[in-house]
């Protein structure tokens, strides 16, 4: 079977379609594998269905380890010697940022990244990469504006990666904040990917007599964290960033089930919350996940990620019609128009233009109850950019 004719930007997919992408299927954010297991099951099932347009979609989905220069290994690896027709929603700022030149000045799409940082929208010089989900600055925004509104004589802590996705986060926020941001943030902290734990952090947030806490920590840390701040009595209003939001991978391995003080923001339907479980996108979801992804963990919110994520791809292929190369791909990314998946939240949707490379615009927020999240509130315009019309 011809696969691709790769080589050129123009490379065209034949019978099928080959993906690639990269993955921490383990290292300290193995927890997102997740995202890669279930695109291997959306693909297989996909392909079982007839494909797209006649053409099968074949992932290659490798592990990185969360390790930059793996990274860089594999994806060198899926390209030149796989001839992968285009990267698909590989997870990780870092391990991004270690390929997001490569990728550009080889011409292939590095579509649909795993990651808020804002650098995956920016058409102008890297027209060859989009990101998918909400950027962490415009959450952050969204974090620092409800503090404002709702929380009187505000003391913050904050924990952050000590990497691009830490200091988007932080940016956002004390962007949100306006002139006060000094005077309220009491303590800020980082860490890094590699480190054991961040007991040590928590310690010294804690002393700072905060009474709001920005957990800006990907899901191992986020648990940590949430657990430590509770073992040592201290019980501030906490904002955890999407990308630790899930309840089945950080707030039941952290114990938070008697926690009631979190505030995440959502942008797509949560398995565990009974608003959605007579919701037929959600039947369908977890009828696919019992079928295609046994042993996977049907409440984990990055399966409903991932699932989307993958719907997204599928749109841009049909989209394509038969003119399916990378150009067209990323013509057709830039293309999306009012797309309204199944699994986002109502009134929430996609759109993209040649000068929007940022899908997901909008959230609502949401607090835990110490079983699930309840949304409360509109949806909210997450970034400052005007949405394609």
């Amino acid at each position: 079977m011809t696969v691709l004719t790769c080589g050129i930007a123009g490379a065209r997919a034949q019978d099928e379609i080959l993906i690639g992408q990269t993955i921490p299927y383990s290292g300290p954010v193995s927890a997102l594998s997740v995202i890669g297991n279930t695109h291997q099951a959306f693909f297989t099932r996909l392909n079982e269905q007839g494909g797209i347009n006649g053409r099968k979609v074949k992932l290659l989905s490798v592990d990185d380890g969360y390790s930059p220069p793996k990274t860089v290994e594999m994806t060198r690896r899926l390209v030149e010697q796989d001839k992968v027709f285009l990267m698909f929603a590989s997870v990780g700022t870092p391990t991004n940022v270690a390929v997001h030149k490569y990728l550009n000045s080889r011409k292939v799409p590095q579509l649909f990244v795993t990651t808020g940082a804002t650098r995956w929208a920016d058409p102008a010089n890297y027209p060859w990469t989009m990101g998918w989900q909400q950027s962490y600055t415009g959450e952050a925004r969204v974090f620092a504006k409800y503090i404002l509104g709702n929380i009187k004589d505000p003391k913050i802590a904050i924990l952050s990666q000590n990497d691009e996705s830490g200091k988007d986060m932080l940016a956002g926020f004390i962007e949100g904040l306006g002139e006060g941001a000094s005077k309220m943030i009491v303590r800020s902290v980082t860490y890094e990917a590699t480190d054991p734990t961040v007991d040590s952090q928590i310690i010294d947030l804690k002393a700072s007599g905060a009474n709001v806490f920005m957990n800006f920590a990907t899901p191992k840390f986020a648990a940590q964290a949430i657990r430590r701040a509770r073992d040592l009595g201290w019980r501030p209003t906490q904002f955890v960033s999407s990308v630790s939001a899930t309840i089945a991978s950080v707030l039941k391995p952290a114990g938070a089930d008697a926690d009631s003080n979190i505030i995440v923001t959502q942008y797509v339907k949560d398995t565990t919350d009974a608003t959605w479980k007579d919701d037929p996108a959600m039947k369908e979801y977890l009828a696919f996940m019992s079928k295609y992804y046994p042993q996977g963990n049907a409440a984990d919110q990055f399966g409903v990620l991932a699932y989307s994520i993958a719907q997204t791809l599928v749109q841009v292929l049909v989209q394509c019609g038969n003119d399916v190369t990378r150009e067209r791909i990323m013509r057709e990314a830039a293309n999306l128009r009012q797309l309204k998946l199944p699994l986002l939240l109502p009134g929430i949707e996609i759109n993209t233009s040649p000068t929007n490379f940022q899908p997901i615009q909008q959230a609502r927020l949401a607090r835990f109850d110490g079983t699930t999240y309840v949304l409360f509130g509109d949806v909210i315009d997450v970034d400052q950019p005007a949405r394609a019309k």
